[in-house]
């Protein structure tokens, strides 16, 4: 793998390249891996009980509701991170193991995508622009989903946490995304849903999308972003008039 470029923000760039986050971005973050965790966390744990109880809250899950808190450590974490807090609640589990545990195959997860996502990758297509998935996600799973939400053949790139590039919030994985598209990273936008995705293109030297349709709000996302919008459907337009 060649070196990676140092760059510098510069978002009156022209853009030829959206780099997009998978969960909450693509996904719907909540009605996606909601139900899935809940399920994992009970056959895992052995049923409701004591121990589910105590790994949701390390998870920040609500475990009746089937939903993660705002400020839960999964959202925008690596399965590193995952394995960090679930280990000491299943020392008997060998990392692999655990990991074995929590992995979500296409025959136990289904992923819901964003409103008119399938729309939204055409336009962008159409309009000329190559489009990237940049993830905190295993790669092989980020290919599955985009397979379950028939996505896929939009993509030219999937970088994920174990490609080679690192993991957000640190810039590598938009990097590394751009290198595999061929463009300059001065010529991406990064979009997401969360602190990790602006971060992250940020300090690639990218413009920076923020989306609301993971846990974050927008006061909370606006000071890291050039702009919000409420989707990726949005997309399309917004780009439009930057255009102008």
């Amino acid at each position: 793998m060649s070196p990676l470029p140092k760059t510098t923000q510069n978002t009156s760039a022209a853009i030829t390249a959206i780099l997009f986050d998978k969960d909450g971005t693509l996904m719907d973050f909540q009605a996606s891996w909601g139900p899935w965790a809940q399920g994992v966390i009970l056959e895992i744990c052995g049923g409701p009980g004591e121990k589910a109880e105590a790994v949701a809250q390390a998870m920040g899950f609500d475990l009746a509701q089937a939903r993660f808190h705002p400020d839960s450590a999964i959202i925008a974490g690596t399965p590193e991170d995952v394995l960090n807090l679930l280990q000491p609640h299943f020392p008997h589990l060998a990392p692999d193991q655990l990991l074995a545990c929590l992995d979500a195959d296409p025959a136990r997860f289904s992923p819901k995508p964003v409103a008119g996502l399938g729309d939204m990758c055409m336009a962008l297509t159409q309009a000329g622009y190559a489009l990237a998935v940049v993830t905190n996600d295993f790669e092989a799973s980020a290919h599955d989903h985009l397979r379950q939400m028939d996505v896929s053949t939009y993509f030219s790139a999937v970088i994920g946490y174990d490609s080679g590039y690192g993991g957000k919030p640190a810039p590598g994985p938009c990097l590394g995304a751009a290198q595999r598209l061929g463009v300059a990273p001065s010529a991406c936008v990064m979009v997401g849903d969360s602190l990790h995705d602006l971060a992250a293109g940020r300090a690639a030297g990218m413009c920076t999308v923020a989306v609301l349709t993971g846990v974050a709000v927008a006061a909370e996302l606006t000071p890291h972003a050039d702009v919000v919008l409420n989707s990726v459907a949005d997309l399309p337009d917004w780009l439009r008039h930057r255009q102008i």
